[in-house]
């Protein structure tokens, strides 16, 4: 997780128990997104059709199903390996049985922790497909060494706990920190503009050109 403020831009919030709020449109493609369990963490839902694809099974089993009633998850992709993002992971294989993605370094400590699997593990440039849905994998070395975003087309990044409104994510050492804003500045925010949506593993969203401004202060401060 991350200690940094909400983000101003975001119009998009949500708090736990709430119903999913719809955050982007695209034909008929349609992205969702709702908070569940004690550390607010985001889930989101990208359903084209009778395809469904569910980033970061994070808790509350029986709301997830209830809110995917009828349309899978067709694909489950875990952002990273820490408890607040697979409390639900387990259920959600066991009930709807979804192809299951994570980061390849991250696997083997989710499947550890959730006896779920088996899980594909993926990596920078590797693309997760659902029907006419796909998503490009970008790995982002820090927060955890297997964490992943999601991008969707140019348009949305899902970076589940790398980078939020106001900086990047928890880090447990200086050399992780270096690491994570390195990905971060080369694969993040020097490939996609300013109008890319960030939309993280809790709270608010952002966009790359908020965020964009900061980044030496972030190098600075050292979080």
């Amino acid at each position: 997780m991350s200690d940094h403020q909400s983000s101003p831009v975001d119009p998009y919030h949500v708090t736990p128990g709430g119903e999913p709020v719809v955050i982007h449109r695209d034909g008929r493609l349609t992205v969702s997104k709702l908070s569940v369990g004690g550390m607010d963490n985001n889930v989101y839902l990208l359903q084209d059709g009778d395809n469904l694809v569910l980033i970061d099974a994070a808790a509350d089993p029986d709301r997830l199903l209830e809110v995917t009633q009828g349309y899978g998850p067709d694909v489950v992709v875990t952002t990273h390996r820490h408890h607040d993002h697979i409390g639900a992971l387990a259920e959600l294989a066991e009930q709807r049985g979804p192809r299951l993605f994570a980061g390849a370094p991250d696997v083997e400590a989710i499947t550890e922790a959730t006896g779920a699997g088996p899980i594909t593990g993926v990596w920078d440039g590797d693309h997760i497909t659902c029907g006419p849905i796909m998503l490009r994998v970008v790995g982002l070395v820090g927060h955890t060494p297997g964490a992943i975003a999601l991008a969707l087309k140019d348009e949305l990044l899902f970076t589940g706990d790398s980078l939020f409104p106001g900086g990047p994510g928890k880090t447990n050492s200086p050399e992780d920190f270096t690491s994570l804003m390195d990905d971060l500045e080369s694969k993040l925010f020097a490939r996609y503009g300013d109008h890319t949506a960030v939309h993280p593993g809790h709270g608010d969203s952002t966009t790359i050109g908020h965020e964009r401004p900061q980044l030496q202060q972030w190098r600075e401060r050292g979080w």
